[in-house]
């Protein structure tokens, strides 16, 4: 066991923040965990960290709320989960990373932290065309992954507050309770989850990188304890198309396989974002991030992860089996 650290975490009633809290916590380290309510203090204290109410928007907040903190870790956001998100959820969204990653480089910087850490998406830096993607590909941001590239570029700024910063760029991250992963599912039993393709016919896949949280949540913590600074991508060890993510997620759950659909047709449903993200990969690799970390994956596939998934979602009632397979629980 190294030296022990007090590390501050925004986004700690996440998908990815409680699982950090949990990993730090289990590590030794003394975690605390930015909460607004009730529910959150007892998400943070359950996972062995203590809650201190604050807001990354209200930066008075987050002077007290970080305190003596050693490593300053900005794992929120707001991504809407609705299919077609309005232009008020995305600013909601941008608030929250842009002026969160403003007001807690300062608060860290106050509170003589000496490293921050900065959760990003790789599909931040993804060609127009798809195609693999490095930590030295320029931004290419739209509308959904703009204000991932200013909270970069306000991380990397943080050396004028004498911390290191480390960007993390993950993969496509899922769980069994990530929404989207939820929400995946249950439409794949119902039918209502197609393989948007890219082209006229839809037959152009879309190759990308994922991740599970459990993985993402050691990246960050191996992030908070280690040496090296800079820009990573964080994925598993095999990028895939999505049309057979899809299929195996579908065969895991003895589900239809999706049907293949155009972009151009799924656009009028699916919203323009949406399309894009599903019809422009972003492949990418980890070796950086290991090299410099010794992290790895405990989920190196996604194919191991969705096992864990269904699994979990079977034990804890969220998948039932019936005699004509598998439905979601509150669809019987």
């Amino acid at each position: 066991m190294g030296e022990t650290l007090r590390v501050f975490v925004a986004g700690a009633t996440g998908v990815l923040g409680r699982r950090l809290v949990d990993e730090l916590a289990d590590r030794g380290h003394v975690v605390v965990g930015l909460t607004r309510d009730r529910e959150g203090d007892e998400l943070v204290a359950e996972r062995g960290g203590v809650p201190r109410r604050g807001d990354v928007l209200d930066a008075d907040s987050l002077s007290w709320a970080v305190g003596d903190a050693d490593v300053v870790v900005h794992a929120a956001s707001a991504v809407p989960t609705e299919r077609k998100p309005d232009e008020e959820a995305w600013r909601y969204n941008d608030r929250v990373r842009q002026a969160g990653a403003r007001n807690l480089t300062v608060a860290a910087g106050e509170a003589g932290a000496h490293r921050y850490v900065q959760a990003s998406v790789v599909w931040a830096v993804r060609k127009d065309r798809g195609g693999h993607v490095d930590e030295f590909t320029p931004p290419n941001p739209d509308r959904t992954t703009r204000s991932a590239v200013e909270t970069e570029r306000r991380a990397r700024a943080a050396r004028k507050f004498g911390l290191d910063p480390v960007v993390l760029r993950t993969g496509w991250l899922y769980a069994p309770d990530a929404d989207h992963t939820r929400q995946m599912g249950r439409n794949l039993l119902a039918r209502r989850f197609p393989a948007v393709g890219g082209g006229l016919l839809g037959r152009r896949c879309a190759t990308v990188s994922l991740l599970h949280a459990d993985d993402a949540a050691t990246a960050f913590a191996d992030a908070c304890e280690g040496d090296e600074d800079g820009t990573y991508h964080v994925v598993d060890d095999r990028p895939v198309g999505l049309p057979r993510f899809l299929r195996t997620f579908a065969d895991r759950l003895d589900a239809p396989r999706p049907p293949r659909v155009p972009g151009w047709l799924a656009r009028p449903f699916l919203g323009r974002d949406l399309v894009r993200f599903l019809t422009t990969g972003f492949p990418t690799d980890n070796d950086p991030f290991r090299e410099a970390f010794g992290w790895r994956p405990a989920f190196p596939t996604f194919e191991d992860g969705l096992d864990q998934i269904c699994d979990r979602w079977l034990a804890h009632g969220t998948l039932r089996e019936t005699p004509d397979g598998y439905v979601w629980a509150d669809e019987e």
